[in-house]
């Protein structure tokens, strides 16, 4: 009994070495995936961050449209801008511009109400607003509208 208590005991003692390398392996392969985690969340982190100022620029650019169409200041003779307005509490902002592009007939099948033939044009039109979100984030859109006026006759 008195053998087998000692072999016992010199087995235990020679145990306890690799309980403590254990231990730290297993203390760096948590420490190694922790930061593996911190470094995937801060990523995340900034691509949210991307997303959501690309996101104010799209909705800068589409009130540079909404301005230039609802302010009716377009004219043949020359750009009609919008100028810089401030969006979104003035972390973004939008610019925006209508240009007359052509002068184009109506087709009598339009206007089947006894307008004569060639007394309405088409003003065609291209806005083009560009918006801007934080970050540098940008964001071009391009709309095009006919206005129905007087032919040229």
């Amino acid at each position: 009994m008195n053998r087998c208590g000692s072999e016992l005991g010199s087995f235990g003692r020679s145990q306890r070495g690799a309980v403590l390398l254990v231990g730290l392996i297993f203390l760096v392969v948590l420490t190694v995936l922790g930061i593996s985690g911190m470094n995937t969340a801060t990523l995340e982190l900034a691509q949210a961050s991307n997303t959501q100022s690309h996101q104010e620029a799209f909705q800068a650019a589409e009130v540079g449209i909404d301005l230039s169409l609802s302010e009716r200041r377009y004219t043949t003779l020359g750009p009609a801008v919008i100028p810089i307005t401030p969006v979104h509490a003035g972390t973004s902002y939008t610019q925006a511009s209508a240009q007359f592009v052509e002068l184009t007939p109506v087709p009598d099948e339009a206007f089947s109400m006894g307008v004569q033939s060639g007394s309405i044009q088409a003003f065609h039109f291209d806005v083009v607003a560009v918006g801007r979100g934080p970050g540098n984030a940008a964001s071009t859109h391009n709309q095009s509208f006919y206005v129905v006026g007087p032919g040229g006759q």
